[in-house]
């Protein structure tokens, strides 16, 4: 990525920072710290995504600190210096000369230099932006520094006199996609369509559901994708009625649905889809009937995502047709309004239409319209789409076994889920490439034995 799109966030965000104080102020970004497994052994690591929204740095233990007035704005890193040792235990570091010219930056510091620099760019501020209570220990780090700038206050050098919350400022800028990061988001949903047509391929009677997640992982990691966006889930049988399923050891049995939902992260940015399929290729009959009420509620949400449209607008029409279907097969008794004011159709569908989505799979951004105040007894009026937002459109149905519950249902799962761009003119399926009809997903399936 050009460097020129860093620096144009990092201008962003001082004058987003200059709105709330005129006079400027200093920021202050962590990346992720490193997470032991056991013993001697970490967790793959993941940079912070704010971190790196702003930097293009995936290296552990760095912090950016953007310091702001009324008319400039500077940018220093501090990062981990060049170790011939330990470059040869655990790979390459870009050290603080280099990350001046490879990265933008105005200046780069060790990081082992934090409590001597930071307090000098704190020194007369006017606020402090950071993220309080987001990482264990920042907080104490924080008032470190501020404790050492006001011991110099009989030096007339005085400390911030406010605070505000970083995030909130960055999570409006990552809301809205820019034409890079929706290459990027494009090339994830391609990569995680091409997981999904695979295990679709894969999946027979008799196979597990860590054999199909292996069929997922392969296809990441083949096309460049260092990690799935979330743990994926594939659920055959009753298991695709727990909506966080994880454990991925059940066998693929004859005349059940499989439901997988993954996605893969490329450069950072997620992917997010969900499928449901047969095992044997061919939908029963009950499963036909509950499949097409939540295609068609899935598509009823797609017809009102487009600009000015408000977020739980998609929602709520895929709702009245879910729970129209519901009726319609005697999962609820009643009219569509009383079964959705009553609650009842929340034993069969209990989540949200959709989230947003970006560099994290749940990503950032208020679903309320910004700064917006409610009136006594009533909430905050949601959200309006506008273009370069990205959701998820994920409705389903979920049948366990219940009184008065008809047993053709019992164990029916079933979620369909894509990745959407808000455009100008509606919007855009990033994830289209996954057979989604019942007639190409059997299709599709068909041709694995040809």
């Amino acid at each position: 990525m050009s460097l020129s799109i860093y620096h144009e966030r990092r201008q962003r965000l001082a004058a987003a920072m200059r709105q709330r104080s005129p006079q400027g102020g200093v920021a202050i970004i962590p990346t992720a710290p490193e997470v032991m497994r056991n013993r001697d052994s970490d967790y793959p690591y993941r940079h912070d995504s704010y971190f790196y929204y702003l930097t293009g740095f995936a290296e552990p233990e760095a912090v950016l600190v953007l310091s702001v007035t009324a008319q400039t704005e500077q940018a220093w890193l501090f990062c981990r210096e060049k170790n011939v040792e330990r470059e040869i235990w655990d790979g390459f570091r870009l050290g603080p000369e280099a990350a001046v010219p490879v990265l933008g930056v105005d200046q780069a510091w060790p990081v082992a230099q934090l409590d001597k620099q930071v307090p000098k760019l704190l020194a007369n501020a006017a606020a402090l932006f950071y993220a309080t209570a987001s990482q264990a220990g920042l907080d104490q780090q924080i008032k470190r520094w501020l404790d050492s700038v006001r011991a110099q206050s009989r030096a007339g050098v005085s400390a911030p006199s406010a605070a505000f919350d970083v995030h909130a400022l960055l999570d409006e800028m990552r809301l809205f996609k820019d034409a890079h990061e929706l290459g990027l988001m494009r090339q994830a949903a391609h990569i995680s369509a091409g997981a999904h047509q695979r295990a679709m391929r894969a999946t027979r009677p008799g196979t597990y559901e860590y054999e199909i997640e292996a069929e997922l992982l392969h296809e990441f990691r083949r096309h460049g994708s260092s990690f799935p966006a979330y743990g994926s889930i594939v659920a055959t049988g009753a298991n695709a009625c727990v909506l966080h399923y994880r454990a991925n050891d059940a066998v693929l049995k004859d005349g059940d649905l499989l439901l997988i939902d993954a996605g893969c992260e490329w450069q950072g940015y997620a992917s997010d889809i969900t499928r449901t399929f047969p095992v044997n290729g061919r939908f029963s009959a009950p499963q036909r009937e509950l499949y097409e009420i939540v295609l068609a509620a899935q598509q009823a949400a797609l017809d009102q995502t487009r600009p000015g449209q408000p977020w739980i607008a998609g929602h709520e029409a895929a709702l009245k047709v879910l729970v129209q279907g519901m009726i319609d097969v005697q999962l609820c008794q009643g009219t569509v309004d009383s079964v959705i004011e009553s609650g009842d159709y929340k034993r069969f569908y209990m989540h949200r239409t959709g989230h947003w989505l970006g560099m994290d799979v749940h990503d950032v951004g208020d679903y309320r319209e910004p700064g917006s105040i409610a009136a006594p007894g009533q909430e905050r009026p949601w959200r309006a789409l506008q273009p370069g937002m990205v959701l998820t459109v994920e409705p389903g149905l979920y049948v366990r076994p219940a009184e008065g519950v008809p047993e053709r249902y019992w164990h029916i799962g079933i979620r369909i889920e894509d990745d959407v761009l808000v455009t100008p003119e509606g919007y855009e399926v990033l994830s289209h490439e996954v057979p989604k009809t019942v007639a190409a997903i059997e299709a599709w399936m068909q041709a694995r034995d040809v």
